[in-house]
């Protein structure tokens, strides 16, 4: 098939499809040439200062009188001396910068480009290679920070590493590529612009191509977009037809190419061919792919908690500065004082938690191995370890829907005929009436229309009323059977090796081996539907249609036109000829919005689409009209004429299908049920009564996105709904807010166009009063304006925001947010594996905030504090021994002996901590409302952070001039005194800080206090006061006296006694809100 392809330079036809290309992008992407922020801002100004309550008759003026006024200002200036020295150096700076800034930030203009065919080397422009790029670091931009950092630099090479892997798997992917030589096989990240390659089944679409040539004999095939949109079903894909027919011209025939391409005509990157194999021609490869530009790139995300400790530690670096020079001042500036700041710089440098980090690391690395381990939430994966903690400071969740809250499978419920309703108990009625009208349209010898005739002739003896809704049942199953875009495919049987180009016997066509690919997975529930009331779609092709009737007959149809579903019309319809009886029929199935001035007027179809709503099913009224020969000649010369034009082509061919569409007769109104994941509605209600605002960003259709946020309980039955009507400029856009201003505790329901128009005009105010709702769905979403919509919450609130999906087209939004979550399931890995957290089932989030966000908070918050205030009190100790000693910068401990306070001494009780808990997981699943008090930040705050200093000053000046006063006469041993009563007094302090005991965290008290026991007794040359030279050596009898013992240990009890109480007294008559759930 490849070898027959004659290879010609092609220019017109990529042109014009570049050109589009441009202009899609242009309007779209993310490389958008938009209006920017600063010349919106300058040249509206005074529209800015305007109140945003104001009369319609403030936007009666043309908008454009308000644009020409920055100008004619500017105009007016007076040049020379003069004006320079007015302001015009202002000016001339500001222009500068200005230019400065937009050399810097320019993007790369999106033009038409010549593609030669097979001839990548002749394209003058150069192109970008076509390899993914997930990492987010490269040579330069990863350099060690030093041995403190080393955890957190190899967990991040890890990482990196893992997502280089990744790249590498996709980018190493062969594809046949066709030159005048023959095939060559070439690797993905190889391929260039111009490059004729061959995708088979299976196989990932490389780049963005145009789509020349197919195997399947209809010209056209389907291609898998989960990766890329997010939805499961299947898109059906044409080539371009001259190419298409070229092996039936010959080889030497050149025909003149007249054909303007469209986006049926196109292959994205990261799609999957789903049937026959494919030669497109590459257009864009790379950065410049569709998927591609509409994924912002990933940044480095830093947990709120981290940015806290971040404050915390320059205090304490101040407080260090601060401490140092006071201690200078104090000894009067005398001698080389400078030398002497060094030196007290050094000696308090344990005020700053060096060994803070690497606790912290090893603690989120502890987290995430406890999260992975839950049995309750099996499958999760932790892929960014740096943010666990933020997983329990969520304010704002954003949701995904298909495939997110939903299972995207969808369930035909009901079917309304207006006088009679039909339900899932009584679908086998409707199996009845649909057999009665065949079996009685076949018994006639005559052979009578297929369509109402039969039963008007059956038996006398059945009643009047039971005909005329037999007669109906099969017209509505008839017209839900043909009005579709669905295809039933069948899977070639095992054994058939070779190209795809297989033999219609080859292929199996029993039941079992037909599965059905449409456009949107409603269409197939309707089909589905009809295949087991008896009328079953066998075959379909670009022209044609077979159905087959309960006894087994086929039914041919021949497809004469096809209008596709619009978001704009919200309604598709097709025109059929019956080839037995020659009949034409135009059958038209839509949104009751779009339908209700269409049908024949009735007066119940507004009412049963507001039932149906209600019980959260999606709603489509079907309804048909007969046609003349005549009547149908007549549209389709309009109809041809007006997709020849020039000018207003859309606008031209609506009106002529809209001529059609007039006193259509109502055939039924159908309700299908998009099922919801599993415990979605009490996950939902949960994370609602923890606190958190749940904002739903979808594709899909508004009508769709409400009736799922009905049925999800995301938005409560009681709970009033403002849909945002769809506006286009400002002044619309003004009205709609102060309208939408008035509404109070309603959930509000948002188009991504309009949603545009706000942000582009009234980003704060849309903001402020978006944040005040419940609830939000934002439906018609672009990728890119689910990862906008993260940005504002997180500028305009300052809240952290975490955003769920399991789609492609999610990762933008995954990555924009504080804390990324995807869900690996029928729509591919991609959300999965570019987010923080990878979760299988929605449900899981619950578990995954409410108990191990919380714990990963809380325990962080007392290990970080407490690893701060273990510096802070040897630093006191140092502050008190210097001061009594005239203020000398003399060190009071060895080097080892603060070495071994940091590590072997308390390392093992303080990281102990990771283990504790306040709640039980069980209580907190129990409670969601005990989340909110985490999203205050009370666990870390600079109010317990000066009680923790405060604790550390006193602490500190009581072991210090404790030693000082019960040893005076044994003053040498004053080391081994103040040192033995910190180490216990740190042991008892976290003993104070646990909450619930863990056996691992008694072995670590007992096993610290041991190796501060053993080196007291074998290292005993470290406790002399000096240096070791000197020969002041700690006395090992002296420990062992009763003395030393009822001493030292009443120096621990003053220092740690009064905390005890004060936290007795605390529980007692300031509980926390989770003890009384406890008690």
């Amino acid at each position: 098939m490849a070898d027959q392809i004659p290879l010609y330079p092609v220019r017109g036809a990529a042109a014009v499809a570049s050109r589009k290309r441009a202009a899609y992008y242009s309007a779209a992407g993310p490389g958008a040439e938009r209006p920017g922020r600063f010349q919106l801002e300058d040249e509206s100004a005074h529209l800015d200062e305007m109140p945003l309550m104001m009369s319609e008759e403030g936007f009666e003026n043309d908008e454009s009188d308000y644009h020409t006024l920055p100008r004619a200002r500017i105009s007016q200036r007076k040049r020379g001396l003069e004006w320079f020295v007015c302001g015009g150096w202002k000016f001339l700076c500001t222009s500068c910068c200005d230019w400065l800034i937009n050399i810097c930030q320019r993007k790369r203009e999106l033009k038409a480009r010549t593609v030669w065919l097979g001839y990548p080397e002749k394209c003058e422009e150069k192109h970008p290679r076509n390899s993914i790029k997930n990492q987010k670091y490269n040579v330069f931009t990863f350099i060690p920070g030093g041995f403190v950092l080393a955890v957190t630099i190899v967990r991040e090479a890890v990482d990196e590493f893992r997502r280089f892997q990744r790249d590498k798997e996709v980018n190493s992917q062969l594809y046949s590529k066709l030159t005048v030589r023959g095939k060559v096989q070439v690797k993905s990240s190889d391929i260039q612009v111009g490059d004729l390659i061959i995708v088979e089944k299976n196989q990932r679409i490389p780049s963005d191509m145009v789509f020349l040539r197919t195997s399947e004999k209809a010209g056209s095939c389907f291609i898998r977009t989960d990766q890329l949109d997010g939805e499961t079903d299947w898109k059906l894909k044409v080539a371009v037809s001259c190419t298409q027919r070229l092996p039936a011209l010959g080889e030497d025939s050149d025909p003149p190419v007249h054909e303007s391409l469209s986006i049926e005509n196109t292959l994205w990157a990261s799609t999957i061919v789903a049937s026959g194999t494919v030669i497109g021609v590459v257009i864009y490869t790379g950065k410049e792919t569709r998927s591609v530009m509409n994924t912002s790139n990933p940044k480095n995300k830093v947990g709120l908690l981290d940015l806290e400790l971040n404050q915390l530690t320059k205090a304490l670096f101040l407080a260090l500065v601060a401490l140092s020079l006071v201690m200078v001042t104090l000894q009067g500036f005398v001698g080389p004082w400078y030398r002497n700041l060094f030196r007290f710089l050094l000696l308090f440098s344990y005020i700053i938690p060096i060994s803070l980090r690497v606790n912290l690391d090893m603690g989120k690395a502890a987290y995430g191995w406890m999260i992975m381990r839950d049995e309750n939430i099996p499958g999760t994966v932790v892929r960014t370890s740096t943010i666990p903690e933020e997983l329990g400071r969520l304010v704002y969740l954003l949701t995904d829907k298909t495939g997110t809250l939903t299972q995207n499978e969808m369930i035909f419920k009901r079917l309304h005929l207006g006088t009679v309703s039909y339900g899932t108990d009584t679908m086998d009625e409707i199996q009845s009436h649909v057999m009665n009208s065949y079996s009685q349209m076949y018994s006639q010898a005559s052979g009578n229309n297929a369509s109402s005739t039969p039963p008007r002739k059956a038996q006398s003896s059945a009643p009047k009323v039971r005909k005329s809704v037999s007669s109906r049942v099969h017209e509505a199953v008839k017209a839900i059977a043909l009005c579709h875009n669905v295809t039933p495919v069948y899977e070639a049987r095992a054994g058939v090796t070779g190209e795809t180009e297989y033999a219609e016997v080859d292929q199996d066509f029993s039941d079992e081996n037909r599965t059905y690919q449409a456009s949107s997975p409603d269409e197939v529930a309707l089909v589905q539907w009809t295949e087991s009331v008896g009328l079953t779609l066998v075959n379909r092709d670009l022209t044609s249609m077979q159905l087959r009737t309960p006894g087994g007959q086929i039914l041919t149809y021949c497809v004469l036109q096809m209008f596709p579903f619009t978001s704009e019309s919200k309604r598709m319809g097709v025109i059929v000829r019956d080839e037995s009886t020659a009949e034409i029929t135009f059958y038209m199935k839509g949104a009751d919005v779009a339908m209700s001035t269409i049908v024949q007027y009735n007066d119940w179809l507004e009412e049963e689409c507001g039932n149906m709503a209600r019980e959260g099913l999606r709603t489509l009224v079907v309804a048909k009209r007969a046609l003349t020969e005549e009547q149908y000649q007549d549209f389709e010369s309009r109809y041809s004429q007006a997709k020849l034009s020039v000018h207003d082509r859309t606008l031209k061919v609506a009106a002529v299908v809209e001529s059609l569409e007039r006193e259509m007769e109502l055939l039924c109104l159908t309700g299908v049920e998009d099922q919801l994941q599993a415990d979605v509605r009490p996950t939902l209600e949960m994370l609602r009564n923890a606190g958190i605002k749940i904002w739903m960003l979808t594709g899909d259709k508004l009508e769709t996105a409400t009736c799922i946020a009905k049925s999800s309980h995301l938005v409560s039955r009681t709970q009033d709904i403002h849909t945002f009507r769809p506006v286009t400029s400002r002044g619309e856009a003004h009205l709609e807010l102060n309208a939408f201003r008035r509404k109070h505790d309603c959930a509000l329901v948002i188009s991504g166009d309009s949603l545009e128009v706000c942000l582009r005009y009234y980003e704060h105010e849309l903001a402020e009063l978006a944040c005040q709702c419940p609830a939000v769905v934002c439906c018609r979403c672009s990728p890119t304006q689910k990862a906008r919509i993260v940005k504002l919450l997180q500028q305009r609130t300052g809240k952290r925001t975490c955003a769920i999906g399991d789609g492609g087209n999610d990762v933008s939004m995954i990555q924009a947010a504080d804390c990324g979550i995807g869900i690996e399931g029928k729509e591919g890995k991609q959300a999965s594996l570019a987010a923080d957290f990878s979760i299988t089932q929605f449900k899981h989030i619950g578990r995954l905030l409410m108990v191990h966000g919380r714990s990963s908070y809380k325990r962080s918050a007392a290990l970080g504090q407490f690893v701060m205030h273990r510096g802070l009190i040897i630093s006191t100790m140092q502050a008190v021994f210097s001061s009594v000693f005239y203020f000398a910068s003399v060190p009071l401990y060895q080097g080892f002996l603060m070495v071994g306070y940091a590590t072997i001494y308390t390392m093992f009780p303080v990281f102990s901590l990771v283990l504790d808990q306040d709640v039980k997981p069980e209580m907190a699943m129990l409670y969601p409302e005990l989340y909110k008090d985490l999203t205050k930040g009370r666990s870390l705050s600079f109010k317990t952070f000066l009680v923790w200093v405060l604790i550390s000053i006193y602490q500190g000046g009581i072991l210090m001039y404790g030693a000082l006063l019960l040893f005076e006469s044994e003053f040498v041993h004053v080391v081994a005194i103040s040192f033995t009563a910190l180490i216990l007094t740190e042991l008892l302090m976290v003993a104070l800080t646990v909450r619930t005991w863990h056996w691992l965290m008694v072995v670590a008290e007992f096993l610290s206090l041991g190796c501060y026991i053993a080196s007291l007794a074998f290292l005993n040359e470290y406790f002399g006061i000096g240096r070791v030279s000197f020969g002041a050596f700690l006395d090992v009898a002296f420990i062992t006296t009763v003395t030393f013992l009822w001493k030292v240990s009443a120096i621990t009890v003053v220092s740690c006694l009064p905390l005890y109480v004060l936290k007795y007294l605390k529980r007692k008559l300031s509980p926390p809100s989770y003890s009384k759930l406890t008690s």
